[in-house]
């Protein structure tokens, strides 16, 4: 009787143990360190080089070998749906490739705002200036919507000192150069024009046709150069808008 006890209370004693697994609510401050997470289709090898893009296709190239010490900061500038993005998530996955333990954070102006005002309501700007300024690498997409936003500036201007003092990369894109951003603090136009800066212009329609054609193979679908070059001719000043038709195509 007394060993069956025994055997009852094993029994007892495990689901004990298996309540005690909740203390795996560490993953998200191990998942904040890899976010957001870089598209891992944004890398060199899927960008298609043309003359419209070829300084900053070979800029991003010279950061990604050696981060924080060439072209710092990286300044990229043109339309929308050109490749910029591309390009900056194509630095920060080649970078990561070469060493996974770099910590690479990725942010679009609008949502550095937000989590800044955020940090203010909660009391918490400490553990938002260590947030971004506790990085290898730092990525913030769409610049121009800083304009104005002063409270930010000052914040992304001691952030920018902080990391750059201490040679960590950053890598900025806007739809204009710093000189045409209305409503930016001097201090910051400044230090981004004494960086590289590296226009993005529209694709001719060779590059369009090759970006047609590079999609089309990467989804496994044989794309007549008869359509491709009719397609390209037709829309030329978005890349993004090339390949939504594409994606059209290929679902009929």
């Amino acid at each position: 009787k007394k060993s069956t006890k025994t055997a009852h209370k094993d029994t007892i004693e495990l689901p004990t143990i298996e309540k005690n697994k909740p203390r795996q609510t560490a993953r998200p401050s191990q998942q904040t360190h890899k976010n957001p997470v870089l598209n891992p289709k944004y890398t060199f090898d899927t960008f298609v080089v043309g003359g419209s893009n070829e300084l900053a296709y070979a800029a991003c190239i010279g950061v990604s070998k050696n981060p924080g010490h060439k072209y710092n900061p990286l300044y990229l500038y043109g339309g929308v749906g050109l490749g910029k993005t591309h390009l900056m998530q194509a630095v920060g996955n080649a970078i990561l490739k070469d060493d996974p333990t770099k910590r690479i954070e990725y942010i679009t102006s609008e949502a550095f705002t937000n989590e800044f005002v955020d940090s203010i309501q909660h009391k918490t700007t400490t553990n938002f200036a260590k947030k971004f300024r506790n990085v290898d690498v730092l990525i913030i997409d769409d610049m121009q919507f800083l304009s104005g936003k002063e409270k930010t500036q000052e914040e992304f201007f001691h952030t920018f000192n902080a990391l750059h003092q201490a040679n960590k990369q950053i890598i900025i894109s806007s739809d204009r150069p710093p000189r045409a951003i209305k409503l930016l603090d001097d201090r910051l136009r400044s230090r981004f024009e004494a960086g590289m800066t590296a226009d993005v212009q529209s694709p001719d329609l060779e590059t369009r046709t090759a970006i047609l054609q590079k999609k089309a193979a990467s989804q496994h679908f044989i794309l007549p150069q008869a359509v491709a070059n009719y397609m390209a001719e037709h829309i030329k000043q978005n890349i993004r808008e090339l390949e939504g038709a594409l994606t059209q195509i290929i679902a009929v």
